[in-house]
């Protein structure tokens, strides 16, 4: 109550705009939501699609799809398991 009647006192020091006080650190609070709203949101889709696939899974996937034949598969994944012992 105070500080409501401090404000009334003196607001004629703020200007025309001192009743906007309030709505400064709202703002900010706004911002930090929205801040962790989204990273928030992409830390958890990252959690569940990896943006590195190795080279076998890479090679699985293109075999899945019919991309390369089945003696071209066994091929790639040879090299691709010697290279990674």
């Amino acid at each position: 109550m105070e500080t409501a009647l401090l404000l009334a006192e003196h607001g004629h020091e703020w200007g025309a705009a001192g009743w906007l006080w309030p709505i400064f650190p709202l703002l900010w609070v706004g911002l930090i939501v929205t801040a962790f709203f989204f990273f928030g949101r992409r830390m958890r889709r990252g959690m569940h699609h990896h943006p590195f696939h190795s080279g076998e899974s890479v090679l699985a996937e293109r075999y899945a799809r019919g991309e390369v034949t089945e003696q071209e598969y066994r091929e790639r994944l040879a090299v691709l398991k010697q290279q990674h012992p």
